[in-house]
């Protein structure tokens, strides 16, 4: 035999491995459509800054439906971002193996490394199918499009790479990770070829995968913007998937918030985003060193602006946490699109005002702290589901004992717009306390109006204590242990003025790590 042969047969070996030991195969490909829970955002008004983020379900024929595999290389320059990879890989493998069971083109974009794969039939499918002239033209690289998106939401100006000290970029890789098998019928491409072979196979729905999401993904030919300008349907699965983000450049928040930021760039200005549990069946995929807990803000309420001071304090709690924003919608508050997210939160930060919600959303609220779960409520959470004096409308739900319920508290009106509120600790309580952790209470001042809240229930801690001249003192920060197990962290600060203050954000950050540790 000859040597060029037996080269030809080793290659052929690494790109087609044993099949792993497993149930028997279908006796073919699925013909069902594919149902895609497929998330996207939308501006809360047309010249809102915020963005609501909901789903919708898409239906695609699965012979009309390819995975571009993007990048996933078996080694990178940036350890920190090869690790990954390499804890991605093998689960991104099994999310193949189900589509490709579904009838799916799989076409694996491994850049710069197609000379590996160049006598394989995998790579010989991608140049056979026919090229044709694209409009736009398909490009090597399309940077960020400034007529159609935003900057992205992070500073990967450094490169990237979260490894400390820095190293210097270098191609360290050769191939695609061992641990994603290249099969019969799949297509091996790094350039406009993958769109030549989807049009040959009329194929108009793409999902992508792969890394990293702020560069390759969005960038090459074969993936998100140069997909979507030729027309194609396109989804990003958002869990197989990683960003190049160092936590140490803006907008400072933890690698894996990094991540969900330029995830949701995608979803604003690109196209949707699914996760591969439509696939496996199981729950989304996190890397092991994602430990954030899962928090929800709601916030509607147009007395305070809490939307806006909260989206500009959501950045310094995704060093910690994977946050969600809910908003109520631009011309009824009532209705807060996207809710269905508290289904997986781990804690919910509300700061809602008299909103009536349809039964279905309100429920959500209910089944969430029913289940003993973490609640944080700022300002006017004290009558959040409820109207004034009167019964919610038709097809409305309210809930009018929340504040006793939920919080132990005894909202019953508040002071007129005066005086700023001195703050001072409640009995037995110490600058000790965790919730009070790097909280200077002597520089806090409450800058709204004061809340009437007493007497709290007996389940409930005073924490702070806020006065204004010629009244009663009034708790304005407490602990309340719910008659479901769970507890809640009340505050009646939250105005604009609050938010400015450090030592308030430092307070809410230290409610949300207090409520989300084991007792």
């Amino acid at each position: 035999m000859s040597a060029a042969l037996v080269l030809l047969l080793l290659t052929c070996l690494s790109v087609v491995p044993e099949p792993a030991q497993g149930p028997e195969p279908a006796q073919g490909p699925s013909t069902a459509a594919l149902q895609l829970a497929a998330r996207s955002r939308t501006r809360v008004s047309p010249e809102s800054s915020l963005w609501h983020s909901t789903e919708q379900t898409l239906a695609w024929q699965p012979g009309e439906t390819c995975v571009v595999v993007c990048d996933m290389w078996d080694d990178h320059w940036c350890k920190p971002s090869a690790a990954r990879v390499n804890e991605l890989a093998p689960v991104m493998n099994e999310v193949l193996q189900a589509a490709r069971a579904k009838g799916l083109l799989i076409i694996h974009c491994p850049s710069d490394t197609l000379d590996f794969y160049k006598n394989t039939p995998q790579r010989q499918l991608a140049l056979a199918a026919p090229p044709f002239e694209t409009q736009p033209a398909l490009e090597r690289w399309i940077r960020l499009m400034p007529q159609r998106e935003a900057a992205l939401p992070i500073d990967d100006s450094d490169g990237g790479c979260d490894c400390d000290p820095p190293v210097e970029s270098r191609r360290a890789w050769s191939r695609q990770h061992p641990a994603i098998e290249i099969l019969p019928g799949d297509a091996i491409t790094d350039s406009a070829e993958a769109f030549y072979l989807m049009k040959q196979r009329g194929i108009r729905n793409v999902i992508v995968m792969g890394v990293h999401t702020n560069m390759c993904v969005l960038g090459r030919p074969f993936s998100i913007r140069q997909m979507v300008l030729q027309g194609q349907n396109v989804v990003l699965m958002r869990d197989m998937t990683d960003t190049m983000y160092n936590p140490a450049r803006a907008p400072f928040v933890s690698h894996f918030s990094g991540n969900d930021l330029v995830v949701e760039h995608i979803e604003q200005y690109w196209c949707p985003t699914i996760e591969s549990t439509v696939f496996t069946g199981r729950p989304a995929f996190r890397f092991s060193q994602d430990r954030r807990p899962r928090l929800t803000i709601v916030a509607s309420e147009p007395e305070y602006g809490t939307a806006e001071s909260l989206t500009e304090f959501r950045h310094e709690l995704q060093q910690d946490f994977q946050v969600s924003m809910v908003y109520g919608d631009a011309t009824d508050g009532s209705l807060l699109p996207g809710l269905d997210v508290l289904k997986s939160a781990d804690l919910l930060l509300l700061s809602t005002r008299r909103r009536t919600p349809p039964p279905a959303q309100l429920q959500l609220v209910r089944d969430f702290i029913a289940a003993g779960k973490p609640v944080v409520g700022i300002r006017t959470a004290s009558h959040p589901f409820h109207l004034r004096n009167q019964p919610a409308p038709a097809g409305r739900a309210d809930w009018s004992d929340f504040d006793l319920q939920v919080n132990g508290g005894h909202y019953t009106n508040h002071y007129g717009a005066g005086p700023e509120t001195t703050i001072t600790l409640a009995a037995g309580v110490t600058s000790e306390h965790p919730l009070l952790q790097h909280v200077d209470t002597t520089r806090l001042r409450g800058k709204g109006s004061l809340y009437l809240v007493s007497p709290l229930a007996p389940s409930t801690q005073p924490i702070l204590i806020g006065s204004i001249p010629d009244q009663p003192a009034e708790p304005i920060a407490w602990l309340n242990r719910r008659a479901d197990g769970g507890r809640t962290f009340y505050t009646s600060l939250g105005h604009t003025g609050d938010f400015a203050q450090p030592d308030f954000r430092k307070l809410l950050r230290n409610a949300c790590q207090l409520l989300t540790q084991p007792e």
